[in-house]
């Protein structure tokens, strides 16, 4: 199986991309990852909340196959564990995807078009972070995810 986020805006801050790159870096030892940046939309202050949706959502859409399971990081979507989001992770490799994608949504969310094709949706939080920061917390737990499904001491329970 191969695990893509997508994610909208590059990150600026350096520090969180050096800690994005370390960790993808990690992952590659366990599965091929790839983290794909849609760049920001362009005149955003001419858009309404919808119409940035929509437009965001044909650029993430673009990038979905016609195989792969599209999973939303979503504030509204299930809570895990690190311990059960390795197991669901598990699952997932289990059933024979090929291509799991995760995305990162824009700043107002998704487009129903999205909503739509998604199969699932992931809360990291209850909380509300920036979305340069999910990028690192959803990738260090997927390696974390990885480390727990090999019995690896990076997780303590």
């Amino acid at each position: 199986m191969n695990i893509k986020l997508i994610a909208i805006g590059k990150t600026d801050n350096k520090a969180l991309q050096t800690l994005i790159d370390d960790y993808t870096k990690r992952l590659s030892f366990y599965i091929k990852f790839d983290l794909e940046i849609i760049p920001d939309i362009k005149n955003v202050k001419n858009l309404s909340e919808s119409q940035q949706k929509e437009k965001e959502g044909e650029l993430i859409l673009s990038k979905i196959g016609a195989t792969d399971q599209l999973v939303l990081l979503d504030e509204n979507g299930k809570n895990f564990s690190s311990l059960g989001f390795a197991q669901e992770l598990q699952k997932k490799m289990n059933s024979g995807i090929k291509t799991l994608v995760f995305v990162i949504g824009g700043p107002y969310g998704f487009s129903d078009a999205v909503y739509s094709k998604a199969k699932s949706k992931i809360s990291l939080s209850q909380m509300t972070f920036s979305h340069q920061m999910v990028r690192l917390f959803f990738i260090e737990q997927v390696y974390r995810g990885f480390t727990i499904l090999r019995n690896e001491p990076y997780h303590h329970q």
